[in-house]
């Protein structure tokens, strides 16, 4: 397991131990960059109209496109981090 790998385990514990929840929008790029760093580039069907939360999902999934799945996993425990500190926009 390397350091990212191990900050990153610790970043999603700690997620889930914040004082407050995150907005929306904050939420949306948590969940897309999870999904980059675990699963790597967006994969399957764009979710129709009538589900509107899986199609925000997937878009938010799919601007990842390309990034890599260690940088993804920085991003996402600098995001955290930023979140428990107080600092994120």
């Amino acid at each position: 397991m390397s350091d990212v790998d191990g900050l990153f385990a610790k970043a999603q514990e700690d997620v889930k131990q914040l004082p407050e929840r995150p907005g929306n929008l904050t939420l949306l790029r948590l969940y897309a960059l999870f999904k980059q760093a675990t699963d790597g580039d967006v994969h399957g069907d764009k979710p129709g109209f009538t589900d509107i939360v899986g199609k925000y999902k997937y878009d938010a999934w799919a601007a990842l496109q390309g990034t890599s799945q260690e940088t993804a996993c920085q991003q996402y425990v600098e995001l955290v981090e930023s979140l428990k500190n107080g600092t994120a926009a």
